[in-house]
């Protein structure tokens, strides 16, 4: 594969670099390339082609650091992100669970408790 066609193939998008007409980004397949899966089970894992995916490998294998150090922005990046997620979540949860229920749920309430504990009493 040349150059020329590698650099078709991987572009550099808003999301990172991504393998061209995909949403699939070179960080998808990192993950599973530093895993040791062979390129054949990345192509079928991430719905591309053989080019695709030779392509994406050249690409990391011949710009290691430089994707690497991106990939380990995309980890914080991600991180950070999922940490924030769980904690606003958490305080709306937490204030929707001590809104009182509404009395004209009460039946239905009462119907998925018994379902609940005839479930529960099973296991």
């Amino acid at each position: 594969m040349t150059a020329s066609n590698e650099q078709s193939i991987i572009i550099r998008t808003d999301r990172g670099l991504t393998i061209a007409k995909t949403r699939i980004t070179l960080y998808d397949v990192m993950d599973y390339f530093t895993a040791g899966y062979p390129a054949k089970l990345i192509r079928e894992k991430l719905c591309l082609t053989d080019a695709q995916v030779q392509a994406a490998i050249s690409y990391i294998e011949a710009h290691r650091a430089e994707v690497e150090a991106e990939y380990q922005q995309v980890l914080q990046i991600s991180e950070d992100d999922r940490r924030y997620w769980e904690e606003r979540n958490r305080e709306h949860f937490a204030r929707l669970a001590a809104i009182p229920p509404k009395s004209s749920q009460e039946s239905v309430r009462a119907k998925l408790q018994a379902w609940k504990d005839r479930l529960e009493s099973k296991v």
